[in-house]
C-alpha cells in the first residue's frame, strides 16, 4: 500500500508543478483573453451553435447527429456531476498561491474537467457523422483542455480524466445509438 501512496504522491507533485508552470506561462494579457474566450465558448455556446449550424446546413441529415450529441451531452453532464461531487477536489488556484484564476468557474470542484469532457465527447460524435469537421473541432477541443489548466481552474489530471471520460461516453453511445 505504501508504494501506491508514494506513486500517488509523486503524481500529485508533478500534477501541481505542471499546473503552476502552464498557469505562469499563460499570464500575458492577449493569451489570457484568447483562453478566456475559448473557455467561455466551451461552456456550451460553441457546441449549441455547432448543433444549430448542422441543422441549418443539413436540415434532413443532421437530426440524428444532433440528437446523438444532445444525448451524449446529457449523459456527460450527469456523469461529470456525480464524479465531481464525490471527489470534491479543490481547484488549483484555491489551494496553491502560485496559481492565479484566469476565469470564473461554473462550480466549486476541479475533478474532472467538464469542459474537456464535453469537448472530447462532442468532437468524437460530430466527427463520426461529419469527418470534415475535425479541422475545427479537434483544435478547439485541444485549446479548451489547455485553457482549463492555463487559467488555473484545473490540474492536468482533471483534464486528462475529463477527456478520457468524454471519450468513453462517446464510444459507448455508439453501441446504443
Amino acid at each position: 500500500m505504501w508504494r501506491l501512496d508514494a506513486a500517488l504522491s509523486r503524481l500529485q507533485y508533478w500534477d501541481e508543478r505542471l499546473c503552476v508552470r502552464v498557469n505562469r506561462g499563460a499570464r500575458q494579457r492577449p493569451v489570457v483573453l484568447v483562453l478566456q474566450a475559448v473557455s467561455w465558448l466551451g461552456n456550451g455556446l460553441f457546441w449549441y451553435a455547432l448543433m444549430l449550424a448542422l441543422l441549418l446546413a443539413d436540415a434532413h441529415g443532421a437530426a440524428m447527429p444532433v440528437l446523438h450529441m444532445a444525448f451524449v451531452g446529457a449523459v456527460c453532464t450527469c456523469c461529470y456531476k456525480m464524479v465531481k461531487h464525490s471527489t470534491v477536489r479543490s481547484r488549483p488556484y484555491q489551494v496553491n498561491p502560485l496559481v492565479s484564476a484566469g476565469a470564473a468557474v461554473l462550480d466549486r470542484f476541479s475533478f474532472p474537467s467538464g469542459h474537456t469532457l464535453h469537448a472530447i465527447a462532442f468532437s468524437l460524435v460530430a466527427c463520426a457523422y461529419y469527418p470534415g469537421l475535425w479541422i475545427i473541432l479537434w483544435p478547439f477541443a485541444l485549446v479548451t483542455a489547455v485553457s482549463r489548466v492555463a487559467l488555473g481552474l484545473h490540474y492536468p489530471s482533471d483534464v486528462i480524466a475529463g477527456g478520457a471520460l468524454g471519450a468513453l461516453i462517446a464510444a459507448a453511445s455508439f453501441l446504443i445509438v
